[in-house]
């Protein structure tokens, strides 16, 4: 076993998406590269995760249905998560990658200021994801591109 598989077979992404398709197909690519995967449809099954699994990056969907999001007070998108994330002390390290289906130039200004590594427009191209994955995970965040091409 060499030292690339090692750092990948003991690293573990959570996906967090209300769309099972996604999940598993996410999962899939994952898996096969050989990482840990968990899976959160919702916004509180995302941070219950995050809190008993400590991922060392999440996958995030930023829009969730208005029956997910809700979490007991006003509806909830995926950059609740961040704002969470970066105000806990045992998760505000986490990478961060965002996963939409829709334009990902819409969360430009905010996924900067919040620290989110890239930003993925669905369908995914699981390639350039795992290069970005990988990247991130050996410490070599994307710095001079802290969000991907399509933004």
């Amino acid at each position: 076993m060499n030292a690339e598989t090692t750092l990948s077979s003991s690293a573990k992404i959570l996906v967090v998406d209300d769309d099972k398709v996604i999940q598993r197909t996410v999962a899939t690519a994952l898996n096969k590269a050989g990482y840990k995967v968990f899976a959160a449809a919702d916004i509180s099954a995302a941070l219950s995760t995050v809190r008993m699994e400590k991922p060392d990056l999440m996958l995030l969907d930023i829009s969730f249905p208005l029956d997910f999001a809700n979490v007991g007070g006003p509806a909830q998108d995926g950059f609740f998560v961040v704002e969470w994330l970066r105000r806990t002390p045992e998760a505000n390290k986490i990478p961060i990658i965002i996963i939409s289906s829709t334009d990902p130039v819409k969360y430009k200004d905010q996924a900067s200021t919040k620290g989110i590594v890239a930003c993925f427009r669905k369908p995914l191209n699981h390639e350039e994801l795992l290069l970005v994955i990988k990247s991130t995970l050996d410490g070599n965040a994307v710095s001079a591109q802290p969000l991907s091409p399509e933004i």
